[in-house]
C-alpha cells in the first residue's frame, strides 16, 4: 500500500496516528480518544484531551508513512525481518494466551521464552509482534503484516478478563511477586503486552487494541493500590521493564490521570536518585533493567515538565553513551556493567554488548536529541545504529542476543521458532523502522541526521526530498527537492564528529564556500525550487578509538564503521550459529580463544599497516605480526570469527 493510501485510511480510522509527537505517531492534544466501552473505564466515551500533552521537543521526527527507504543495506535488512515475521503463525502466537483463558487452541505452542514452561511467555506473542507489525504497516505499508496483527488483538481481546488482566500466564506470578517469592519478571511481560497494544492503536489505528490496553491499565491500577511505597521499593528489585513509559503513552492518549499516577509508583529511588544527582552509580546492575526505567523518566518530563526526569534521562544518556559503550556503540556484559565509568578493561566476553541494551540507547538518544537538537546525539545514535543494530541479522532475519566481542568468537542466532529471547523482540522492532530518525524539523527547517537512501514526503511543506546515496560504501549523499511551489526553507545538514577533511557541498552543481566543524551542523537558508538539488561530501578516514580504561586495546574505524579482523579458527557452521537454549544463550557459543591481534611494528602511528582494496569498498587488509589479516565492517560479518578490538604492538 502506498503512504497517501496508508494515510487515507488513517484518516478514515478517525484516529489520530498521523500526528507526530515526541518522534514518533502519537495522538494529538485535541483529538478525541477511540469510542470505549463505558463499563470498562466510566465517562471515557466523552472525554477528550487537555493541555496535559505538553511534549518538549525543540525538534520533531516525522510520522514512519512519511519516510520511504530506497535501496540500500537498511531497506535490504528492513524487507528480511517482514519476511520473518510473515513466517509467525498466528494460532502459534496465540496459543498460550487462549490456553491461559481456557480457551481451546488445537496449535502447537512456540519453545523457547515462548514455551508454556517459560515464565516470560507472551512477552513476544503479545507485546513485540504486535509492535513490530504495527511498526511494518506504518513504515512499509506492509497489509498482510496488519491483517494478522489485527486478529492477533481480536484474539487476545478475547481473552482479557473483565478486570482487565491479560497474559500468558496466571495472575499467581504477581502473587508470588507481592510475597518476595521468585518469579521471573511479570511486570516486564505485561509492559511488553500493554507497549503492543499501544503501538498497534497509534501505529495501525486499531481500536480494539486501545480498548485492551485501558484494560490492562486499569487492572494494573488496581493492584498497585494495594500496595505501599515501601512494597514497591522492594519489588522493584524483579524486572518491570518499562511500566513507566506504557503507562505514561496510555495516559498522554487517554487523559486519564490515574495511569500517570500509576506510572509515577514505578520510580526507583536508588536508581533515580544518583542519576538526578549527576553521580553514575551503575556498577553492579543489570543493563537493560534500567534503561527503560530512564526512558520512563524521559517521557514523563515530555508529559509533565518536570526537570527532574529530564536530569535524570540526560545524565543517563551522557554517561552511558560517553563512558560505557564499546566501539560499536553497545554496552554491557553478561548482562551488568561490571565495571566503573570510563573502564571497560577485561569487558570483551562472549555476551558483551546484548542488543537490547543497544536498541534502548537508541530510543533514549532520540528523547535526549529532540530537547535540544546537539548534533552529538547523533553523533552516537548513528554509530550505535550502524554497527550495534545493523549486524545483528542473518540472512533468514534471525536476531542476536549478545554482540560477542571476545577474540575468535562468530555471531550466533536465535532459531526461528524455538527462542524467542527480548532480543529476537527488540530486534524485530528495530528492523522494522529503519526509517525513522532520519529527518527532523522545526517550523521552516529541516534536519539531516542520518545519510541513508531515502525518500521524505513533507506534505506540509509541499515538498518530496529524495536522498539519493551508497553511504557508507561512498563519501557522499545527493538531495533532491520537488516541490510544488517554491519555499523559503532552512536545511541543516549534520556533519559528523568523525569527518576527516573540510566537507564540501554543491548546490546545482555549483561548489559553494562553506565552513563546517565536525560535530556540527551545516545550514543553508534560502527559497528553494523544484528540482534543485545538494549534493554532500563527507571524506571518511581510518582512526583508531581507544578501549575505555585500556589504552594498549583499540577499535579501528572508518568514518563512523568499526571494522572487526576476520580471526583464522575452525569454520563456523549453521548448527554453531543458531540456539534453541531458552534460559540462557551463551553455552551455544564454541569460542576458540585467540590472541587479539597486533599491528606490524613500526607502523601504527600512521595507520601504514592497514590499506584498503582498490575497486572493493569498505575491504582492508591489515599488516600483522601473524602476517596478513582481512578487515571488514563488523557489521557484514555473519560466518566468521573476528575480533573487534586490537593490542598496541610491543615496544
Amino acid at each position: 500500500m502506498k503512504p497517501s493510501d496508508r494515510r487515507r485510511f488513517l484518516a478514515g480510522s478517525a484516529t489520530a496516528v498521523s500526528a507526530v509527537l515526541a518522534g514518533s505517531s502519537r495522538l494529538r492534544a485535541d483529538t478525541p480518544p477511540p469510542d470505549v466501552p463505558a463499563q470498562l473505564t466510566p465517562g471515557l466515551a466523552a472525554l477528550r484531551l487537555g493541555p496535559r500533552e505538553q511534549v518538549r521537543d525543540s525538534l520533531q521526527g516525522f510520522a514512519l508513512d512519511q519516510v520511504s527507504l530506497l535501496p540500500g543495506p537498511f531497506a535490504d535488512a528492513a524487507d528480511i525481518n517482514i519476511a520473518y515475521l510473515h513466517r509467525l503463525p498466528v494460532d502459534r502466537l496465540a496459543h498460550n494466551f487462549l490456553h491461559q483463558a481456557g480457551l481451546p487452541s488445537s496449535a502447537a505452542p512456540l519453545g523457547g521464552w515462548e514455551s508454556p514452561e517459560c515464565e516470560l511467555r507472551g512477552h513476544f506473542c503479545g507485546g513485540h509482534y504486535l509492535s513490530a507489525a504495527a511498526l511494518a504497516w506504518a513504515a512499509h505499508g506492509d497489509t498482510t503484516l496488519k491483517q494478522r496483527a489485527d486478529e492477533l488483538v481480536g484474539i487476545l481481546a478475547r481473552c482479557q478478563r473483565s478486570d482487565g488482566y491479560l497474559s500468558a500466564f496466571p495472575d499467581s506470578f504477581f502473587d508470588r511477586l507481592s510475597h518476595g517469592q521468585k518469579v521471573w519478571a511479570p511486570f516486564y511481560t505485561i509492559h511488553k503486552i500493554l507497549a503492543g497494544h499501544l503501538d498497534m492503536y497509534m501505529h495501525a489505528g486499531n481500536r480494539q487494541a486501545l480498548r485492551t490496553a485501558i484494560g490492562i491499565g486499569d487492572w494494573t491500577v488496581h493492584w498497585l493500590n494495594g500496595y505501599s511505597d515501601t512494597q514497591m521499593a522492594a519489588m522493584q528489585k524483579t524486572e518491570y521493564g518499562g511500566m513507566n513509559d506504557a503507562l505514561y503513552e496510555l495516559y498522554a492518549i487517554t487523559g486519564n490521570g490515574r495511569y500517570l499516577d500509576a506510572a509515577h509508583r514505578f520510580d526507583q529511588a536508588s536508581l533515580f536518585d544518583p542519576l538526578a544527582a549527576h553521580r553514575d552509580e551503575l556498577q553492579g546492575l543489570h543493563s537493560n533493567t534500567q534503561l527503560p526505567k530512564i526512558i520512563g523518566a524521559a517521557r514523563r518530563y515530555e508529559l509533565t515538565g518536570e526537570q527532574r526526569y529530564r536530569r535524570i534521562a540526560e545524565f543517563a544518556w551522557e554517561t552511558i553513551s560517553g563512558t560505557r559503550c564499546y566501539a560499536n556503540g553497545g554496552s554491557s556484559n553478561d548482562e551488568f556493567w561490571n565495571t566503573g565509568p570510563d573502564d571497560l578493561h577485561g569487558q570483551l566476553g562472549i555476551a558483551a554488548a546484548e542488543c537490547c541494551v543497544a536498541y534502548n540507547l537508541l530510543k533514549l538518544t532520540r528523547h535526549v536529541y529532540g530537547w535540544t537538537g546537539d548534533p552529538r546525539a547523533f553523533d552516537y545514535y548513528e554509530r550505535n545504529l550502524y554497527n550495534a543494530r545493523l549486524g545483528t541479522q542473518d540472512p533468514a532475519g534471525l536476531k542476536l542476543y549478545y554482540y560477542p566481542l571476545a577474540p575468535g568468537s562468530y555471531k550466533y542466532f536465535n532459531s526461528a521458532l524455538h527462542s524467542f529471547w527480548c532480543c529476537t523482540g527488540t530486534g524485530a522492532e528495530d528492523f522494522a523502522r529503519f526509517n525513522d530518525n532520519i529527518y527532523f524539523h522545526a517550523p521552516g527547517e529541516l534536519f539531516v541526521n542520518l545519510y541513508v537512501a531515502s525518500q521524505l514526503d513533507w506534505h506540509q511543506q509541499g515538498l518530496r526530498l529524495r536522498q539519493n546515496t551508497r553511504f557508507p560504501e561512498q563519501d557522499s549523499s545527493e538531495l533532491s527537492l520537488h516541490l510544488a511551489a517554491p519555499v523559503q526553507l532552512r536545511i541543516h545538514l549534520r556533519i559528523p564528529a568523525w569527518v576527516a577533511a573540510t566537507p564540501r557541498l554543491w548546490i546545482n552543481d555549483e561548489l559553494q564556500d562553506i565552513s563546517a566543524s565536525p560535530g556540527s551542523y551545516l545550514s543553508i537558508e534560502r527559497r528553494w525550487h523544484d528540482q534543485d538539488r545538494l549534493r554532500l561530501e563527507l571524506p571518511m578516514q581510518l582512526h583508531t578509538l581507544a578501549l575505555p580504561g585500556d589504552d594498549q586495546q583499540f577499535a579501528l574505524m572508518y568514518g563512523p564503521l568499526v571494522l572487526a579482523a576476520e580471526l583464522p579458527g575452525a569454520p563456523v557452521t549453521a548448527a554453531m550459529q543458531h540456539c534453541d537454549y531458552w534460559a540462557d544463550p551463551k553455552p551455544a557459543i564454541q569460542l576458540q580463544p585467540a590472541p587479539m591481534p597486533r599491528p606490524a611494528a613500526g607502523k601504527t602511528a600512521t595507520l601504514a599497516w592497514i590499506q584498503s582494496h582498490a575497486g572493493q569498498p569498505l575491504q582492508f587488509t591489515a599488516d600483522t605480526t601473524q602476517g596478513p589479516v582481512s578487515v571488514r565492517p563488523l557489521n557484514q560479518m555473519q560466518a566468521q570469527r573476528y575480533a573487534l578490538y586490537w593490542r598496541q604492538p610491543e615496544s
